[in-house]
């Protein structure tokens, strides 16, 4: 594609371990201005760009709206899902309608961001447009939901259909588990409004792989395979999370099985929002299970995942201000991405408690140490600076230690060696991100 040397200042939205590692591959651009940042709380963006002062309200987004025109904002990106599914990639593309030039913005809108903000809807989408998935249905009554769970024969998995941070999603072993499972979701509202209904599908088996890709509405450009680790203990034990660390790459290898996800299921999801008046700019997540069968979709996502996005950024060469600009501007035709040839690894640590209750205001230590080992980059996912600056943990996801090597094994060595050196009280994490990657 043809370089412009154009300056251009973005608004990252989001405060994330993702958004951390979206505006450190932002600096590496010859094309960046201002970075501004909605949640400049995170003292790894903090460093990175400067605070947007102005309050961020996805369902009032007018003074949004102003900033980015007296700023004049190029480019929006937005990382999670929550300001996609409120609509506000819509709200600031429309601009306020003042004749000063409205932002592009890098993110789907309100319908197309429904993929993943309501899997009841997508999965009438997915049964429309005959793409490969789990038999499921979709019940608003828990007594209904329970009655169908008791009637199978076959385990099943139940589905908070909302937005549920990556955790709506409960793998029971029994039916017994799966109706306490309803019960959690729909009478308990473990999830919030989430909950108000459910998916319940058939338990799929087979090897699990995160696919992304770029989509400008019209062309789709397959991003660099993951797989992402989503149980919160070794050997895929104990409950989902949002997850617990990812490498790439990985899942899949096979170029024909990349051909298969792209052809039946990427394809048929655009061409069926196409035909629906959906227009999709930004990035699709598939969330793939390796079936005996086939590939089959599990879920979409309508960002970056969150670690996928860490491995992905510190792998990928291509200047990212462009690839953000081709992509929310119907240009993906003429992008070129190149990735290093190289294995990223990352490991989440976690606050004691997580997913549930986890514990926050721990002082963390170690950081710097870290950041010393060859190949490793700390991203903050769950941190804030406390009265006294320390930096403490401020969620349930702490940090994102992701580490590049030569081969899969040198990246682990040393994305685990930079674990070792950071120290708050209840750190969790999991021993075995990447040990399996399937060669």
């Amino acid at each position: 594609m043809t370089k412009s040397t154009e300056r251009v200042n973005v608004l990252l939205v989001g405060g994330g371990g993702r958004e951390h590692a979206i505006a450190w591959k932002l600096r590496q651009s010859g094309r960046l201005g201002q970075l501004w940042l909605t949640h400049p709380e995170n003292p790894g963006l903090a460093e990175l760009g400067r605070a947007a002062d102005v309050p961020i309200e996805y369902d009032r987004p007018f003074r949004l709206q102003r900033f980015c025109e007296k700023e004049r904002v190029g480019l929006v990106i937005i990382g999670p899902e929550a300001p996609l599914a409120a609509g506000l990639a819509d709200a600031l593309a429309a601009g306020t309608g003042s004749g000063d030039a409205a932002p592009v913005v890098f993110g789907p809108g309100k319908q197309a961001a429904m993929l993943e903000s309501d899997k009841a809807w997508a999965k009438q989408l997915f049964r429309a447009a005959a793409i490969p998935t789990a038999e499921g249905r979709v019940f608003s009554d828990a007594d209904a939901a329970k009655e169908y769970i008791r009637s199978r024969e076959s385990p099943q998995v139940v589905k908070a259909a909302g937005l549920a941070q990556g955790k709506g999603v409960i793998v029971p072993d029994t039916a017994d588990d799966a109706v306490a499972a309803i019960d959690r979701i729909m009478v308990r509202r473990e999830f919030g409004d989430a909950g108000a209904k459910v998916v319940i599908e058939e338990r799929l088996r087979g090897r699990e792989a995160s696919v992304l890709a770029l989509v400008d509405g019209r062309t789709i450009y397959l991003l660099e395979a993951c797989q992402d680790h989503k149980r919160l203990g070794d050997g895929d034990t104990g409950p989902n999370t949002g997850g617990m660390g990812a490498f790439c790459p990985g899942g899949v290898t096979d170029d024909k099985v990349i051909e298969r996800v792209y052809r039946e299921i990427l394809v048929p999801t655009i061409d069926t929002l196409k035909r629906d008046g959906i227009d999709f700019r930004g990035v699709l997540y598939a969330g793939i299970m390796l079936t005996p069968a086939g590939p089959k979709v599990l879920e979409f996502n309508t960002r970056f995942g969150d670690p996928e996005c860490q491995v992905l950024m510190t792998r990928m060469r291509a200047d990212l201000v462009d690839v953000c600009l081709a992509t929310a501007t119907r240009k993906l035709d003429n992008v070129s991405i190149d990735w290093q040839p190289a294995a990223s690894c990352c490991v989440v640590l976690a606050s004691h408690g997580y997913p549930d209750r986890p514990r926050t205001g721990v002082p963390v230590e170690g950081l710097a140490d870290a950041a010393e080992v060859e190949g490793v980059t700390v991203f903050h996912s769950g941190t804030r600076r406390d009265e006294a600056g320390r930096i403490v943990t401020a969620g349930g996801r702490v940090l994102s230690v992701t580490a590049v090597g030569e081969s899969m094994e040198q990246a682990r060595q040393r994305a685990y060696r930079a674990c070792d050196l950071i120290r708050f009280e209840g750190k969790t994490y999991r021993k075995d991100i990447g040990a399996d990657t399937g060669r």
